[in-house]
């Protein structure tokens, strides 16, 4: 989750805001329209909802006390501020206290299509309006819980969960398959990719395949995990995952679908 991010998270003063140039303001302006209008018919009705309920700012970056305002009344959740890339002990330390770690600082236009650190488009516009949602708001106290403490091996494949989960799943609804996860919903080609492209697979949600199943975070992804409800994951996640982890440990990870990578993966948080 820690790693090296040429990004630097803005100090807020003492009442919580942060002053934002006019420049980063217009680049927030650019992805929050591009992207409202891609994640049509594309995300869940719990995430666009959520996204109506919280009414973000789209000409200028969200403060986080305006989000919190909205956010903690609802689900006891809260946006947290943390500088850039934080490590796995505080990471699932804060969303144990509902806290939802986010960093200060947006992408520069000429990283407009991707980037690789979670900035604050990723975290407000991707994630935060599915905390609106109380069984969701739920599942993710409870992952964090697990994770608090926990030996680093367990918190990587918890990690692991998380990036199935939270970042880049997919959920069957009445309306056809659709996007929950905050890397699919805050990312341009992602968001399409995800639903209609043929190039991916597509597995029922299974939290022992997850922790068997490598991934690499700077490529499209080559397999989405689908849930039927969030009901099903709330209930997956619980002390039980523990067991299947060190299950997953014995029996080790499937072949990768890419090509390796240099360095070891972690989602960035």
């Amino acid at each position: 989750m820690a790693k090296s991010t040429k990004y630097v998270s803005k100090k807020p003063d003492i009442n919580g805001f942060v002053e934002y140039t006019q420049e980063e303001n217009n680049t927030w302006e650019i992805l929050y329209k591009r992207q409202f209008e891609v994640i049509q018919n594309k995300a869940c009705n719990e995430y666009l909802q959520g996204l109506e309920y919280l009414n973000l700012s789209q000409d200028k970056i969200p403060q986080i006390p305006d989000v919190n305002k909205k956010l903690k009344p609802l689900t006891g959740w809260e946006v947290f501020p943390v500088t850039a890339l934080i490590g796995f002990d505080k990471f699932f330390r804060l969303l144990s206290e509902r806290k939802f770690p986010c960093a200060t600082f947006i992408r520069t236009k000429e990283e407009l299509e991707y980037l690789q650190e979670p900035d604050i488009f990723h975290e407000i516009f991707g994630h935060c309006p599915m905390l609106t949602n109380k069984v969701y708001a739920d599942f993710m106290q409870q992952y964090g819980a697990l994770g608090v403490g926990a030996d680093k091996k367990i918190q990587k494949l918890l990690a692991r969960l998380y990036w199935f989960t939270v970042e880049f799943g997919l959920i069957n609804t009445e309306k056809g398959l659709k996007c929950y996860g905050g890397g699919i919903l805050s990312s341009i080609g992602e968001t399409p990719y995800s639903i209609k492209s043929n190039t991916p697979k597509r597995i029922k949600y299974n939290a022992l395949e997850a922790l068997r199943t490598p991934y690499r975070i700077d490529i499209m992804q080559p397999v989405y995990f689908i849930i039927d409800s969030f009901d099903d994951l709330y209930n997956s996640m619980d002390s039980k995952v523990i067991n299947l982890i060190h299950k997953a440990l014995e029996l080790g990870e499937y072949p990768p679908l890419f090509p390796p990578q240099n360095s070891e993966n972690e989602v960035p948080c």
